[in-house]
């Protein structure tokens, strides 16, 4: 008070003259404590914002045509996942054996590369070109990358086709094919990006064994679920030639919608993807498997979905039962 005294400076506090210049602060009275109140409120409120904002920015990845960060995506694509992926349908495609064919029991599905057809036949899917990375973790052995385990893959083609069953293509089996995981735990596939069919969100259907020998009997599979695809990566590659009838499709579906992830949304199933639709795209996903819990198989059951065009003929052996997810 003394500088004020002598000097005529009015004393402020946090930048506002005070009330009462001869009482201390805490008597400046009402008005000025409501004052000092909402000025600490707007700065915790900034404050927070703030941190939100940094928190956004530290999660976001890089997807197909986007430009951003690519460790965020990396690391996404190669930590392990700390819950079990839930179970789905297997569909009524499977080509395990479980539903009419079975592609593992052909020497040659262990491979790479599924875009075209072997054993054979001679067919290859076009489209944009996909790298498809999973990487399992064993939940019950501690959180650990599981080295080892054969990793079953299928998907539809640029046209919702699934070889083995859909009209055209029952005599071909790409887009279908095996991995053994290595020491992270991770198995990799050459692939095409696959299309969205009317009633399903687009997606990539997997089954985990304990080991190779294994998969010539789909009831020893210790996982079976499906991979939900972005919606902002579908929408860049259905502008390409091929997939017009997948813009449609996709317009009249969400994840909120889908028979399958719509429980909730694919919060453990979305994909993580890079690349652009030029080079390719490279879709990930962190698999938790957690083999004390009772696997159901994967079995056909649960509520009406959709069918890919062009299915399988009513009656035909593996052709899609009425009613049932894919």
């Amino acid at each position: 008070m003394a500088d004020y005294q002598q000097h005529g400076r009015m004393p402020t506090y946090e930048g506002r003259p005070l009330a009462r210049p001869e009482e201390e602060v805490v008597d400046q009275g009402l008005g000025f404590d409501v004052g000092t109140l909402l000025n600490r409120r707007r700065m915790l409120t900034f404050l927070g914002l703030g941190a939100a904002t940094a928190g956004l920015a530290a999660c976001r990845t890089t997807v197909a045509g986007s430009s951003g960060p690519s460790s965020s995506s990396a690391s996404a694509s190669t930590s392990g996942a700390s819950r079990e992926i839930p179970e789905e349908t297997a569909g009524p495609y499977p080509g395990d054996g479980s539903n009419g064919p079975d592609v593992l029991e052909q020497s040659g599905i262990v491979r790479s590369d599924i875009r075209s057809s072997f054993g054979g036949a001679t067919g290859t899917a076009e489209g944009v070109p996909m790298t498809l990375e999973l990487t399992i973790t064993d939940l019950a052995g501690g959180e650990v990358p599981f080295k080892g385990v054969a990793v079953y893959v299928w998907h539809c083609d640029r046209e919702g086709r699934y070889s083995m069953y859909s009209d055209g293509i029952t005599d071909q089996n790409y887009l279908r094919g095996v991995q053994v995981t290595d020491a992270t735990g991770t198995v990799r596939f050459t692939s095409i990006f696959p299309a969205c069919y009317s009633g399903r969100w687009p997606h990539v259907h997997f089954e985990v064994y304990p080991e190779q020998a294994s998969i010539t009997d789909s009831t020893r599979a210790i996982a079976t679920s499906q991979l939900a695809l972005p919606k902002n990566v579908c929408d860049q590659v259905y502008a390409q030639q091929g997939y017009a009838a997948s813009v449609t499709n996709l317009s009249r579906v969400s994840l909120d919608s889908d028979n399958v992830f719509g429980d909730d949304s694919a919060a453990s199933q979305l994909a993580t993807v890079t690349g652009d639709v030029s080079s390719g795209c490279k879709v990930s996903l962190a698999v938790g498997v957690d083999t004390t819990t009772t696997h159901g198989g994967g079995r056909l059951s649960g509520t009406p979905g959709g069918q890919p065009p062009s299915g399988a003929p009513s009656g035909a052996p593996g052709g899609r039962p009425p009613g049932m997810p894919s």
